[in-house]
């Protein structure tokens, strides 16, 4: 029986070759001719691929392998069988099926036993694919007068695991060449390559800086590869944080593809090149009775843990770790400190001002003086830098510091100096003054007749420091008047009033005492009948201004018309002096008639009204009146 190969003798009479790859769902063709593809052939991924004749089918390690015949089944098919070839070319059968009695029958092979299976179309199958699967398999079909057979390649594929980095260095020195780990990726088919990366970029091989060692061991008992790459390297100060990690590169049925390792970052020792000297503080600014806390570091790795603290005025440095505490610092702690290594090898410094504040107000306390005396009063500052000064007196802030060259009762107070350092937060200094300004009772009388006629209002003012306690006595009864009013006491004065109707003349003494002194001052009211004068209260001294311009004017009517009365006499008397005889009668007896005028105004005078300047007054009005 003669032998031919479907693919030479039907399809390949161009010399072009069809090579189909297969998976578990079907198979690819990866060239063709011009002759019409097999319908079960997938035409959209054709490729050319001159170098083999083959079909092949491409396979997952443990999935099933799925083997199409690559012939076409001729008619009067007897049956179908497939084999695959030994190493030395020897043919071994695995399976046969006949077309006439639908019965399959599998070869006796131990490799084979219970994994085949072959359909009606001659499509054999191949549970749990092993790397020992990757063979040559042959799709047989014979007929009475003809034999084709036609071969399938089958590939198996297994992706490795996730490399991982092992013998990790547990920690890397710089300057000096060492083994940073190993990174290994098992149960590859084919066999992978590993590259190790170091912050996503490629470490290249440098020698005696970067030595990469790529060792690969194959399972003789599965054929699947374990690759193990070491990596020795020199670090430096800047691969303290770097990541390192590696890939592993391997193939599958589509191509090439990659696995990455979880990044690992190794501890990096290197020397301390440079040391640092901090203040910490809780403010920018330090100020007396602050605490300070002096942090010295270095920038190796790990850092130093001891250093020598140089404090101003002291000539050894101070061993300690890397902080140095000072408590309720004074201003004499301001100057350079410093600290270096144990060895003095390094050293930084850095200069520290402490902040002080200090107030002296003369004089302090509670002071007492007496009204019209001089006080002269100093607050003297002394700080670190310019300081601002201001003064209070009781709550209020004062536009310009006090002066008192002569004390009044308004002067007295609460008195602060107060100054603060605006660049350093909370330095602040206060001194108080509580002046008491005393004096002995001071007292005006006022009177005058109520609007309604009916009463008169009687006024002592009071001036004085402690407040003088007032009392009101009736001249001759020594009665005591309680019914009183006063007015508030501020700045050291006040009024009593009294509201009285008196029937006849009388006399009201009004009394002011304090711890200093006791104060009579007394004054004589007419009866109801008479009115007196209004005499004013305590005014402004702009009403008092306003007053004085009143009385200038009225002063100066009163003399002009005095004046001109001086002028229309001296005339009338030239005339009557040339007048006749009976004119000079008239003229004797008008001046009888004139002479007459004093006596009356005498007998008001002579009347007793028990006030010697209410007599003097009343002369003066009948004086203008006989004018």
């Amino acid at each position: 029986m003669r032998r031919t190969h479907h693919v030479s003798n039907r399809h390949s009479r161009t010399g072009t070759a069809i090579i189909i790859t297969f998976f578990s769902s079907g198979f690819e063709v990866l060239a063709s001719n011009t002759h019409p593809e097999p319908q079960h052939q997938k035409t959209d991924h054709a490729r050319q691929r001159k170098a083999l004749g083959l079909y092949t089918v491409n396979a997952i390690y443990g999935d099933t392998i799925i083997m199409p015949c690559p012939l076409e089944v001729p008619e009067g098919l007897m049956f179908g069988k497939w084999k695959y070839e030994m190493p030395n070319g020897s043919p071994v059968f695995i399976a046969f099926r006949s077309s006439t009695k639908k019965s399959v029958q599998y070869d006796d092979v131990p490799d084979y036993k219970d994994r085949l299976s072959l359909s009606e179309n001659y499509t054999l199958s191949i549970k749990n694919a092993r790397i020992s699967d990757e063979k040559r398999f042959v799709c047989m079909l014979v007929t009475e007068d003809d034999v084709s057979e036609e071969p399938t390649i089958v590939k198996v594929f297994k992706q490795p695991s996730q490399p991982e980095i092992l013998h990790q260095a547990d920690l890397l020195e710089t300057e000096k060449l060492q083994m940073l780990g190993e990174c290994v990726a098992r149960d590859s088919y084919p066999e992978g390559n590993v590259t190790w990366y170091k912050n996503g970029r490629i470490l290249q091989p440098v020698e005696d800086v970067v030595v990469i060692n790529l060792q690969k061991i194959v399972d003789k008992s599965t054929g699947l590869f374990t690759m193990t790459s070491s990596l020795q390297y020199m670090p430096t100060k800047e691969d303290a944080d770097a990541k390192f990690s590696c890939i592993v590169t391997y193939y599958g049925p589509s191509g090439q593809k990659t696995i990455q390792s979880e990044p690992i970052v190794f501890d990096v020792h290197y020397p301390t090149e440079k040391v640092t000297i901090q203040v910490l503080s809780q403010s920018r600014t330090i100020k007396e009775g602050d605490n300070i806390t002096l942090k010295c570091s270095g920038n190796g790795n790990p850092p130093p843990q001891e250093f020598l603290f140089y404090i101003p005025g002291e000539t050894e440095g101070i061993r300690s770790s890397d902080t140095y505490v000072m408590t309720d610092v004074r201003r004499n702690a301001t100057g350079e400190y410093k600290c270096s290594l144990t060895d003095k090898s390094m050293m930084d410094s850095t200069t520290i001002t402490v902040h002080y504040l200090d107030l002296q107000l003369t004089p302090s306390g509670e002071v007492t003086k007496q009204i019209g005396e001089a006080l002269p009063v100093s607050c003297t500052i002394s700080s670190s830098r310019n300081a601002t000064v201001f003064w209070i007196k009781d709550n209020t802030r004062m536009q310009t510091s006090p002066s008192f060259s002569s004390l009044q009762y308004q002067d007295a107070g609460n008195y602060v100096c107060e100054t603060t350092l605006q660049e350093v937060e909370g330095l602040r200094k206060r001194q108080t003054l509580k002046l008491i300004v005393e004096g002995k009772p001071q007292i005006k009388m006022t009177k005058k007749t109520n609007t309604n006629k009916m009463s008169k209002t009687i006024i002592c003012h009071v001036e004085g420091f402690p407040k003088p306690a007032v009392q009101w006595t009736v001249t001759g009864t020594g009665s005591i008047i309680n019914k009183t009013e006063e007015t508030k006491y501020v700045n050291g004065k006040f009024a009593s009033k009294i509201i009285i109707a008196p029937e006849e003349n009388v006399t009201l003494t009004c009394i002011a005492e304090n711890e200093l002194e006791r104060t009579v001052t007394s004054m004589n009211v007419s009866a109801i009948s008479i009115p007196e004068y209004d005499e004013p209260e305590d005014r402004t001294d702009d009403n008092s201004e306003k007053v004085n311009d009143q009385a200038k004017l009225i002063v100066g009517i009163v003399v002009g018309l005095l004046l001109v009365a001086l002028v229309a006499g001296v005339v009338y008397w030239l005339y009557v002096k040339k007048s006749n005889d009976a004119k000079g009668k008239s003229e004797k007896a008008a001046a009888q008639n004139f002479a007459s005028l004093p006596r009356t105004a005498s007998k008001h005078v002579d009347k007793d009204l028990g006030n010697i300047e209410e007599n003097k007054k009343l002369e003066e009005n009948n004086h203008k009146s006989e004018t």
